[in-house]
Parts: C-alpha cells; structure tokens; sequence
C-alpha cells in the first residue's frame, strides 16, 4: 500500500487518527528529561563550542581579549613551543607503555579471579578499590613508598643489597615510576575482562580438550578470539584515560624533573591556570581532542581485521 493510499485512508475512516507532531506525552517526556538536556547544554555544549572560540583569541581571563585568528595553533605546529613537543613525547611514551601494561595486568588479575577459589569474591573487591580512591590520596601514598629517603621500596631493595634508585626525581627512573605506579589501578578494566571470560562458552574449552589442546592453546586460540570486543573496548578507555593522566604528576613530580613528567594535560593546566593563557591553554585542548578522535578512529578501522563477534569478524556486523 502506497503512503498516499494509506493517508487518504486514515484520513476517511473515523477510527483513524493521525498522530499530533507533538503531543501531551511528548511534553511530559521531555520535562522528566529537562535536567539533563540543560545540564549538557549549559556544562557540555556550550563550553565544547566557547572553547573552539577561546582558541582563536589570546584571551589571558583578565582584561579585554583579542581575536588572533589560527596563530595559537601555528605556534605549536611551527615548532615554535619546546614545551608543547616535549609534552607531546612524554605523553605518547607514557601511553604506548601504560596502555599495554594494563590490559597485560587486567587480564591476568581476570583469569586468576574466574577460578573456583576460596574467597573469590572478596579478592575481586579488593583488586576494584584501587578504582574507587580517591586519586590524590593514592598519589600521596606513592610518592612516600617511592621516596629515596627512608621510601619503603629502597628499604626493601636494601635488606637485600640493591641500592634504589631516586625514583621520582632522576630524569631516568622518574617516568617509569609514573607509569609502574600506573598500573596499580587495573580494577575496572579487570572486571570487564572478567565479565568477558565468564560469557565464554565452556562447550568450546571442551570441545578443544577434545582436539589435545593445553592450556595455554586454549587460552590463545579460544578464550583470547572470544574476548577481543573487550580488549578493543579497554584499549580504547586506556588511550583515552593515558592521555589525560594528570593527578599523579601534578602532585608528585610537578613536570619534572628537566620536563621528564610534563604530561601533556599538565602542560595544559600550566598554561591556562598558572600562566593565565586561556586561549592558548583551549588551542591545546583543541590539539588534544583532535589526537584522540585520530587514535579511536584508526583503532576503529583496525578493530574491523581482529575484533570478533558471536557472529564472525566485526567487518560483517557481528550478527
């Protein structure tokens, strides 16, 4: 039946009624929703949009600002700011090491918490609250395990000979700890791993056992293919999440030392709250949204060539 038949239609038989565009339901649905469509408007749209235009001014939050059109941005792309290359380096060492780290110590922490042990449960509990602290306090903690000077860790290494390092300020070691200290936080992308190992069928594990397969066979060629949508999904949380670390090198290391912890959200802060230029500070923004939305799409395409499904590979749909 053709769209006009079915008009003429609706509109001959009484019965019928056409749906107003708008309608009483519609009202009260939308006024239950106010809330939230205000609260992303005034704290989300809006300061998305007033960012962009920030970045195109010289703005210093005191006084008049003036439009300055693309030259925030010809500054850092001309080579012109040390700092932005240099945070830009120890931001992507930082990630390309924390990411995979993680997911390693994530998957592990899964595996070894779905098997039928004793006290499953409060080990799970325990292994998420490193999640739920809060950061700065964690970030304090650290910085006293890590201390040269009487730091629990050099302690230990020193009833056994070794002489620690200075952990937090060597330009050596002072990233790396940054990164180790990191990695303690693994709780959520355990429990989606977790999640992900009990959804694997155990027909498959046995079907398998059938064939000779070991463990770890079974491990690479089952359990690893069943749970990729959950790798690519923490993958992708874990580069995002990288690149906006702030909390431990603000408070621990300030950026150094010699610029060896300026992560990139920290030279951000710097610049907009320490140095009062916001209009720099939102071209860097800007420059950092801009890289994420480039890493997620190349993790996107390259999803669609490992990433299976119930129903296959991601590239047919996954149904």
């Amino acid at each position: 039946m053709s769209l006009a038949r079915a008009t003429d239609r609706a509109e001959s038989h009484p019965r019928i009624r056409r749906r107003r565009f708008f309608t009483r339901t519609d009202l009260v649905g939308y006024l239950f929703i106010s809330p939230w469509i205000i609260g992303f408007l005034v704290f989300t749209l809006f300061p998305f949009a007033a960012s962009l235009i920030i970045s195109l001014t010289n703005w210093e939050i005191v006084g008049d600002w003036e439009f300055v059109g693309t030259a925030n941005y010809q500054k850092m792309l001309s080579g012109n700011d040390r700092l932005f290359t240099e945070s830009l380096k120890v931001t992507f060492t930082y990630s390309l090491t924390r990411v995979p780290l993680i997911q390693i110590f994530a998957l592990a922490l899964a595996c070894l918490l779905n098997q039928p042990i004793k006290g499953r449960a409060l080990f799970r509990t325990i292994f998420y609250l490193p999640a739920v602290t809060a950061g700065v306090a964690t970030a304090y903690l650290w910085a006293y395990l890590f201390s040269s000077n009487g730091g629990i860790i050099n302690t230990v290494l020193g009833l056994v000979g070794i002489e620690g390092p200075n952990w937090l300020y060597s330009v050596e070691w002072s990233l790396p700890t940054l990164i180790i200290l990191s990695c303690w936080n693994v709780g959520t992308s355990m429990l989606i791993y977790l999640a992900a190992l009990q959804a694997v069928p155990e027909s498959l594990h046995e079907a398998a056992m059938i064939d000779g397969a070991g463990v770890l066979k079974r491990f690479w060629h089952v359990t690893v293919p069943m749970i990729t949508p959950a790798i690519f999904f923490n993958m992708v949380l874990g580069v995002i999440g990288s690149f906006q670390g702030f909390t431990d090198a603000f408070i621990i290391t300030q950026g150094g030392p010699g610029y060896s912890t300026l992560l990139y959200t920290l030279y951000l802060y710097r610049t907009a709250f320490n140095d009062l230029h916001m209009g720099y500070a939102a071209a860097l923004a800007w420059i950092l949204f801009l890289i994420l939305m480039a890493f997620t799409a190349v993790q996107m395409v390259l999803s669609k060539r490992w990433v299976y499904y119930e129903g296959g590979p991601s590239n047919s749909g996954g149904h």
